[in-house]
């Protein structure tokens, strides 16, 4: 899915197009009837902002902040993780890291990065990096949050079953037998630590990030 380069603010401080999140953020912060919505392009934008927003608001996805924690911080200590993919499917790696967000800035140290694979998606090395931060927790007998910024890894790892499209090739034909193994890794452990949305609209970039945007 596109990521929004352009955000219609229908009710807040001041109604109109944003083309930085930040700066839109700051018209809907403490707004009780903000109504606002990203677009992947300027027209759509507009087209949107001269219709309203009764034909946009709350319709398909959920609203790009929840106004109701704000104020909500990270977990700290905790393990973050990230992948990185160039192309899609392209060449794709994965790492996590420890964070204490006790200071300013917080404070990280890496725990895995894995090898770059050639043929992977953004969504399987998530789920990988998810995987690999419980089995690496049970086995030091560590108890931390993950964060992680991929719905849909979060989502496969509660069904037990990395639910990618990506069809199975040569090139790619390890990575799959990663993926077979860390979903019976997840069929037969029990997930002791909590898995955790990084709110990236509200805390900036992960902290496992891979900084390539």
């Amino acid at each position: 899915m596109a990521k929004n380069k352009y955000y219609v603010v229908w009710s807040g401080r001041t109604p109109g197009i944003y083309s930085d999140w930040e700066v839109c953020k700051r018209e809907i912060l403490g707004c009780k009837d903000a109504k606002y919505k990203g677009f992947p392009d300027r027209l759509s934008a507009e087209t949107a902002f001269r219709e309203g927003p009764d034909k946009y608001w709350g319709k398909d996805v959920a609203p790009l902040i929840d106004l109701s924690t704000v104020n909500e911080k990270p977990i700290s200590p905790a393990i973050a993780v990230d992948a990185a993919c160039a192309g899609n499917p392209g060449k794709m790696e994965y790492q996590g890291v420890f964070v204490d967000f006790g200071t300013q800035p917080p404070t990280t140290s890496n725990l895995f990065k894995s090898q770059v694979f050639p043929n992977g998606t953004n969504n399987i090395g998530e789920f990988l990096a998810i995987v690999h931060a419980l089995a690496l927790q049970k086995k030091h007998g560590w108890k931390y949050p993950i964060y992680s910024d991929s719905v849909n890894a979060q989502l496969w790892i509660r069904q037990k079953k990395c639910k990618t499209k990506l069809q199975r090739n040569a090139k790619n034909d390890y990575l799959f037998q990663l993926v077979e193994r860390a979903e019976n890794w997840l069929n037969n452990n029990a997930i002791e630590v909590p898995i955790l949305k990084w709110k990236t609209e509200f805390w900036g970039e992960i902290p496992a990030d891979y900084g390539r945007k």
